[in-house]
This record gives structure tokens, sequence and C-alpha cells, in this order.
């Protein structure tokens, strides 16, 4: 069986306490860790330094941190800062994002996001090393930083996001993993073949690296409402996130379909959904249903060769209730 992890909801919640609840249910029930996505509500590093005080033994870490809107220096601080609190529990996610988010949001310009999330890797690699750090890149020169305390006594990884063939590569070469979302079990087969080549061109070892898939999740009594909240999840990141989850399915072989969820989500026409996201598409790209439905769903994804932790996130939708449910019917312990 794959690990299991938890990757708290992207939604707004109703305050903070109910984000660092997710995460001590997570550890009760035996999850390795809790990733924390960063959008436009909290932010990660804030919420992420309470779970770390209030839980014990559980894995923590964004995912992700975009690599226009903090300096490499300072994530590098910041994970060094991290990794103290947590005693040694932190693993870093790090990603471009996307020019809906970078420059819709943050007024940064999206340029050359491979060789920015390349350098901004070293960057933060060389700041955890506790040595001075002289860098002159493409995007980054520094000269003379360096910690100004103990640099991590247990190594953080740093992994990185991506969708596309060479974003996956370069995580495979440079990275400790990648960090994968909206993927069918055959696309993630196929980026994997990505990754796996990247880890050949930086001659690095495959058991050092981790591929974790965030793949959103919801459990019920009422499979239907379960699988409502899911379609509805799915068709707003292919719809409304940009172009980057569209193009993903689209090379995954449902080119279609994904220019049919993006015009419909366009001209809010959600209705559409129900037909567009079929409960056969749906089955790729999601886990819902009843108890003995998602059952015979978690088997699939532990089947598929090379995925190393499956992060159990949830529906934009879902209530607390719904939440709590979930945790709980896809624990590892069960």
């Amino acid at each position: 069986m794959t690990d299991r992890s938890l990757h708290l909801p992207v939604a707004a919640v109703a305050d903070g306490d109910r984000l660092v609840q997710y995460a001590m249910r997570g550890e009760d029930a035996g999850y390795e860790h809790v990733w924390l996505p960063e959008t436009w509500g909290r932010d990660a590093i804030t919420v992420l330094t309470r779970i770390a005080s209030e839980t014990e033994s559980i894995g923590l870490g964004p995912s992700v941190l975009n690599v226009y809107s903090r300096s490499p220096a300072l994530v590098g601080q910041t994970a060094a800062s991290l990794q103290e609190i947590s005693e040694g529990r932190l693993r870093l996610a790090v990603g471009p994002s996307g020019p809906a988010v970078i420059e819709g949001w943050h007024g940064e310009s999206f340029e050359k996001p491979l060789r920015r999330t390349r350098e901004f890797v070293e960057i933060v690699e060389r700041v955890l090393s506790g040595d001075v750090v002289t860098y002159d890149g493409d995007i980054f020169s520094l000269g003379g930083f360096r910690l100004r305390c103990d640099p991590p006594a247990v190594p953080v990884p740093i992994e990185a996001a991506g969708m596309g063939p060479k974003s996956v590569e370069l995580a495979g070469r440079f990275a400790d993993g990648w960090h994968a979302i909206v993927l069918t079990p055959d696309g993630l087969t196929d980026r994997l073949e990505d990754f796996e080549r990247g880890i050949e061109l930086g001659n690095r070892d495959r058991s050092d690296v981790t591929v974790t898939l965030s793949l959103p999740a919801a459990v019920s009594d009422d499979g239907e409402l379960a699988r409502e909240r899911c379609r509805n999840h799915v068709g707003f990141y292919v719809g409304a996130m940009g172009t980057y989850y569209r193009d993903s399915l689209a090379r995954q072989g449902y080119e279609d379909e994904a220019m049919a969820i993006s015009e419909a989500v366009a001209n809010r026409e959600f209705d559409r959904l129900d037909e567009l996201i079929d409960d056969s598409l749906l089955e790729q790209l999601a886990i819902a249903g009843t108890p003995e439905e998602v059952t015979e769903q978690l088997a699939r994804w532990d089947d598929v060769d090379g995925l190393d932790e499956l992060a159990i996130s949830f529906p934009r939708e879902a209530t607390h209730e719904e939440i709590e449910r979930t945790i709980d019917a896809l624990a590892p312990q069960n």
C-alpha cells in the first residue's frame, strides 16, 4: 500500500482551528503527513507553525509554495525555522503555479517558470546547508547570505510540483520529490517516465525521491452527493484555474472533455458538469462514493507502480462533517 497523507482543504474554512483539528485527527488516524496548500486564504507558514506546535509525530509541509511571491533565501530561512519547531518533520514543496495566480494575484511576471524553479530549489538547498550562499544564475544572483542559526540537524527534503513533461523531468533531476495533481492512473504512469528520465539525467537514485499525488476524495452514505462534490471540484480546477489543469487533462487523452469543461465553467453552465465529467471520468480523477465503493477505488491507486504517497484532498464544497468523515473512512489504519 502507498503511504497516505492529508492535503488540507484549499477552500475557506471557518477558522484556523479547523485546519489544526484536521491535522490532529489525521495524526490520530495514522496518516503519514499533512500538506497545506497556499492559495488566497490563510498563508501556509503561519498555520503550519501552529500544526507543528500542536502535533507530535505527523509530518508536515506546504504543497506548494510558489517560487515568485517569496525569495528563495527567505524560504530557506522559513524551512530552517519550521524544521526546528517541528523537530525534523518538515518536507518543503515548491512550484511555479501559473499566470492566473502569479500575475493576477501577486502582480509578478510569470517568466521562465522552469528555470526559476530549478534555481529556487538550488538556492534553498544551499541556504539550508548553513554555508555562505554565492549564486549567479539566470534569474537569481546572491552573495554573502548565510543563516545566523544552526542549519537543520535533520535535512529538509525540497520537492517540486509539476504537470507537464519538462516540469516533471525537472523534479526528478533536481528535487527530492514530485507533487502531482489532476492525473489519471494512466496519466500518472506516463508522467512517471518523465520523472524517471530526470532522475537518470541527474544521476540520482530512485529510492531517494518521492512521488506524491493529491487526489480529491469524498466519502458519504449518499454516494451521489460524494460524486457531485468531487465532480464540481474537478470542474473548477480544469475550468477556472488557468489553462494548466485543462492542458494536463488534454495530454492524458481527454482533450474534448477538457475543452468542454472549460467552456462550461467559463459560461457558468455548471449543470453540464454531470454530463461532461461522467462517472467513468470521475473515477479516473477522484475517490468518491460510499465507504464500500471507495475501498475498491483506493486499491486502484495502490496498484500504480511508482506512486509513493497518496495525499487525500477535499472538494471545495465539502462541509466540516464531510471532511471528518472522509478522513476517518480513508485512514491508513482502516
